[in-house]
């Protein structure tokens, strides 16, 4: 089964969802606005389908909310983004907005990461 993802630029960060089939979250990230490099996002869609074995169909929304961000990240990736076995990637217009919740709700507790990240990693 291919993973999904969903990626989102807007003003004030980047939105990543992946998943495997309808009801399995995979991944959900907020990034930054902007990658840091032009081969960022080739480089997040190999790293998922090398780590899950299975390529990756993904939608970078693009247009319609007004701030051009979508739009800005297409014509950057237009000349380094190909389908390849690992991925392939779609620019679509983006749809209607939900109402706001919190993104990140449901993924389960992540408090023993956090010390990692606090105790190990950030040393």
């Amino acid at each position: 089964m291919a993973i999904w993802m969903a990626i989102r630029p807007g003003r004030t960060g980047t939105r990543v969802l992946a998943t495997a089939g309808v009801r399995e979250t995979l991944l959900k990230a907020n990034l930054a606005a902007e990658p840091a490099h032009h081969r960022a996002v080739p480089a997040l869609l190999e790293a998922v389908a090398l780590w899950q074995g299975e390529q990756v169909r993904a939608a970078l929304c693009v247009g319609a909310s007004g701030d051009g961000s979508g739009t800005r990240l297409a014509r950057t990736l237009v000349d380094v983004v190909d389908p390849t076995p690992l991925f392939r990637l779609d620019f679509v217009p983006e749809g209607p907005r939900r109402a706001k919740r919190d993104r990140l709700e449901g993924l389960g507790d992540f408090r023993d990461l956090r010390q990692l990240l606090l105790h190990e990693v950030a040393r």
